[in-house]
């Protein structure tokens, strides 16, 4: 009995001292039935005590920075077997309110499309990498044994699209606590409410389990301003970025090391050798889906003149409704602005994401019912193929040779080095087209979304570190390397 007793006393006097490093300032303990003491920082600190029961909640990024910073600290008080259990809280958010989730999102940002927004939540729930990641590398011989581990940076700073808001934070969430980090992220202006109501649902389950809050702090009301302040505070010691060139450019310019998942405009090739029915099939559910938002979608078709004709006639069989070229062209004046400053083309925001529906009206053509997909020819240098378009009308491009298409993929692409597809049955071809390209994500034979997760084998994510290397980002991404090493001992053979 006095067994018992002294581990209830231990356990009652942690979780008090936990509450208190983890912000919980000036409330009443359900332990002690006293006001908990503000935490304690360290003298020259730019820690300051955090409000209490936030729950992520911040306007101030100082306030935030401080709670994300002492949270932290109390999660690295912990076992990876409870952040273990943190990660699995986010995912089963994820899954099992991914209906209201992805509708509030959606009621929000008015982007892409209304279906798949739940399901972009439960492929986090399920895919996005956690704990099982962290290895630790051993070397041992004749002088000792050396050990390499994998040690989190801290508090990150995290910038999220418009066009996964949810999704991307989660996603980071479960990455960079599984590594033991916390996060304050600046979401986009468009999808602030829903990456702030995310945020509040992640940290009160990870509080009642763990007695942890603001491991995941938002800023609610999030300006260019805010973001720059992430970006200079001396207490963010790494950034994850996930938007376009203009905020990737930004994080580059900070001085601190950033991991920046950029734009893409992935390019797909069909060669003679394809099963155009299979090809089909696969650009339609790639480019198709959330009406085109992702940056892995496919967005431009390169097809040899052999099977040109087989090939439109394979994707109007998979449902999608065939354009004139006249059409096409005026799609493209009407959807796609010029390049500023020497850039290259980019959607009109207003269309971005919008249903097919919107662009036939736009024509004044009626499409079939369940129609999800415009296309038809332009040629190479057409706007469509220049933007990102992200929007469920795609160009078809005629090549005399697959060594053109190719060629005119690589252009395409613009040395993102994201994404590219091809559809071949010629081993020779992938590879050649493999090497030309370069992508952090090749897919052969399939939709490009297999190539995060979605219908192809390995994990999955939202920040496709394409600008800076890190590829599709896991907890081993937000970590940094560490060695402890015992000379001439511990080595037992």
């Amino acid at each position: 009995m006095t067994q018992v007793s002294d581990q209830l006393v231990r356990e009652m006097v942690q979780n008090v001292l936990e509450r208190v490093q983890t912000g919980w300032s000036g409330r009443v303990s359900p332990v002690t039935g006293t006001a908990a003491p503000a935490p304690v920082t360290a003298p020259g600190s730019s820690v300051v005590a955090p409000a209490a029961s936030r729950f992520g909640q911040f306007t101030d990024v100082n306030e935030a920075v401080a709670a994300a910073t002492n949270a932290q600290r109390a999660l690295m008080r912990r076992s990876l077997a409870q952040r273990q259990i943190a990660c699995d809280l986010i995912r089963q958010i994820c899954i099992q309110q991914a209906d209201r989730l992805g509708e509030m999102e959606y009621e929000e940002t008015r982007l892409g499309h209304r279906a798949h927004k739940p399901e972009k939540l439960v492929l986090v729930g399920q895919t996005a990498p956690g704990v099982e990641f962290m290895k630790t590398e051993c070397f041992s011989g004749d002088h000792g044994i050396t050990l390499e581990e994998h040690a989190p940076w801290g508090v990150i700073g995290v910038i999220t699209p418009v066009t996964h808001s949810l999704p991307t934070l989660a996603n980071n969430a479960v990455n960079m606590i599984a590594a033991g980090n916390s996060l304050v992220c600046n979401p986009h202006p468009s999808g602030k409410r829903i990456a702030a109501h995310g945020a509040k649902l992640f940290n009160q389950a990870l509080y009642e389990k763990l007695g942890i809050d603001n491991l995941v702090s938002v800023i609610t009301e999030p300006t260019i301003e805010s973001a720059q302040e992430i970006f200079r505070h001396p207490d963010v010691r790494l950034l994850s970025i996930t938007g376009g060139p203009g905020v990737v450019a930004a994080a580059m310019k900070s001085g601190k090391r950033a991991i920046c998942a950029g734009p893409g405009n992935p390019p797909v090739v069909v060669d003679a050798s394809a099963d155009l029915n299979n090809a089909a099939r696969c650009i339609y559910e790639g480019a198709v889906y959330d009406n085109n938002l992702l940056c892995i979608s496919e967005k431009q078709v390169y097809v040899v003149a052999e099977v040109w004709d087989a090939m439109l006639a394979a994707m109007e069989a998979a449902g999608a409704c065939r354009l004139t070229p006249q059409q096409m062209d005026q799609l493209g004046r009407l959807c796609i602005e010029p390049g500023t400053d020497g850039g290259h083309a980019r959607a009109n925001r207003k269309f971005v994401g919008a249903e097919p529906q919107v662009f036939a009206d736009l024509l004044g053509i009626t499409i079939p019912a369940g129609c999800r997909m415009l296309f038809g020819q332009t040629p190479h240098e057409h706007p469509f193929v220049e933007a990102e378009q992200m929007m469920p009308v795609i160009p078809f491009i005629r090549c005399e040779s697959f060594e053109q298409a190719v060629e005119f993929a690589v252009d395409s692409e613009h040395g993102f080095g994201h994404t590219s597809v091809i559809h071949s049955r010629l081993v020779d071809h992938m590879t050649y087209m493999g090497k030309a390209m370069d992508t952090t994500i090749f897919v052969k034979n399939g939709p490009s979304v297999a190539g995060d997760g979605s219908g192809g084998e390995g994990y999955g994510g939202y920040s496709i570190a394409c600008s800076t290397g890190e590829g599709i980002c896991t907890p081993l991404t937000y970590t940094r390397l560490r060695r402890c090493v015992m000379v001439d001992n511990l080595r037992i053979i």
